[in-house]
């Protein structure tokens, strides 16, 4: 069975001024956690590409969004352009572990960072650093599509707005929030990998390389997509899955596996062609 996200109310709601406590009590938990941390974190940074390509995607840096929203959407993009130097060109050796918040640091103004859009408390406002969760986004995608392993992603508890020309699948991305929600994944694997990204005319770009011609690829999919209601509220639900092929002519499939299963509440009006269920249609679990 897939239910929503859990969107409770917390003492943090009640007033602003105990929701910015909650935020650096958790910032100040985070810092702790990293000093006594003692897993190897990659820092190295390698100015030559490394030999062979694992995948590569691109995502478009503006979409459609109302005219008040427009000026956020610029910042956005001198947010990416602020953090890309701290992950482009990033090492990850056997054993090392990648932590998004820990590479690109605080968004502060005095480090290059604006105002753009962030979604937070089931909005989408302004926010220094906000638009990041572009870089992390791209990021999660290209390392869902390699063997390295995911140990810490989080995702909105809402779906903010409609598709505008969708190419990944629902529930696909990675949101960051310095520095407690972090993007963080290991390399399991007896290889060298290499984070790339830049910013194109109008693309955010990137690519994962590798010090060996890798054996398999990847293949991730959604099964099930649907919106349905619910006390009131329209939710969006899919499952998100992988399969692992070995590479040869033809291929074979070593496996395919769930990755996880998504629902948020929708938070914009759906158009005509939609079908919305009347409840859950896979409520009592999915096939």
């Amino acid at each position: 069975m897939i239910v929503p996200w859990p969107v409770r109310t917390r003492p943090w709601q009640w007033h602003p001024a105990l929701y910015h406590a909650s935020v650096w009590q958790k910032r100040v938990v985070r810092a702790a956690s990293w000093a006594l941390d003692p897993r190897p974190y990659a820092r190295v940074v390698a100015t030559d590409p490394l030999p062979h390509r694992v995948f590569k995607h691109t995502s478009r840096l503006f979409r459609k969004v109302d005219d008040g929203l427009v000026h956020l959407q610029h910042g956005k993009v001198q947010n990416l352009r602020a953090a890309l130097p701290h992950v482009h060109n990033v090492v990850l050796a056997p054993g090392e572990v990648f932590s998004f918040c820990r590479l690109v640091g605080p968004p502060l103004r005095s480090r290059g960072f604006v105002e753009g859009m962030e979604l937070s408390r089931g909005v989408a406002r302004p926010g220094v650093g906000g638009g990041l969760c572009q870089l992390s986004n791209l990021l999660h995608w290209l390392v869902l599509h390699s063997p390295l392993t995911v140990l810490e992603r989080s995702h909105h508890g809402f779906d903010p707005f409609p598709d505008d020309g969708r190419v990944l699948p629902f529930g696909s991305g990675a949101t960051v929030f310095w520095n407690y929600r972090d993007y963080v994944f290991r390399n399991e694997t007896d290889a060298t990998f290499q984070v790339r990204v830049w910013l194109g005319d109008h693309l955010l770009e990137g690519e994962l390389r590798c010090d060996r011609a890798p054996r398999v690829k990847f293949h991730v999919f959604e099964r099930n997509p649907r919106f349905f209601r619910r006390e009131g509220k329209v939710y969006r639900a899919n499952e998100l899955w992988r399969e692992v092929h070995l590479r040869g002519n033809p291929p074979v499939t070593l496996r395919t596996d769930r990755l996880h299963a998504n629902c948020a509440e929708v938070r914009y009006a759906l158009g005509p062609e939609v079908v919305v269920h009347d409840g859950d249609p896979l409520a009592g679990g999915a096939p």
